[in-house]
């Protein structure tokens, strides 16, 4: 893909992230149900945190596509290498475990995940972006651009101690 399209297309996503995220943070705190948000609020969720975490790819993608076309190749070596460690241990594998794991238990038991005192909180699309959108924009961003994995090793000890760090708190 051209680096001007894909300069395009990471804005867009950054954008579109920072929407939902802006969107499930500041929803009505009068009308939550009590029983679901307790210890930590929102910030307990996977989701929400992977909202959050997509965002930052996104932001750092549109960075280095900027960098890239302003011929900035210093500074770029960088945050495309922080970009590429980012996505292949983090972004893509949490989105991909949150949309999946979501749909499954949802379909399996939907209290466990959403219970039925949300739908009239969280508009049902607002559902869909935080649950299913994240897999097709992770499988497009596989697909649109190549990145550099880090060795097995690297990426296995630092995404099993941000996995640590979740269990934990």
């Amino acid at each position: 893909m051209e680096i001007s399209t894909l300069t395009m297309y990471h804005c867009l996503a950054f954008v579109w992230y920072i929407f939902i995220t802006y969107s499930i943070t500041h929803v009505r705190t009068e009308e939550r149900p009590s029983e679901v948000f307790l210890y930590g609020g929102q910030w307990k969720y996977l989701t929400v945190l992977n909202l959050v975490l997509q965002a930052v790819f996104y932001g750092v993608s549109f960075l280095a596509d900027v960098l890239r076309l302003i011929k900035k190749l210093r500074c770029a070596k960088c945050v495309i290498s922080s970009r590429d460690l980012l996505f292949s241990v983090l972004a893509f594998p949490v989105s991909t475990f949150v949309s999946i794991s979501f749909w499954t238990l949802y379909t399996y038991n939907r209290e466990l995940v959403y219970p039925k005192s949300l739908d009239g909180v969280i508009p049902l699309w607002l559902n869909h972006a935080m649950h299913t959108a994240v897999l097709p924009f992770a499988v497009l961003e596989i697909l649109a651009m190549p990145h550099r994995y880090p060795a097995k090793k690297k990426g296995v000890i630092l995404l099993g101690f941000v996995a640590f760090l979740y269990i934990s708190w």
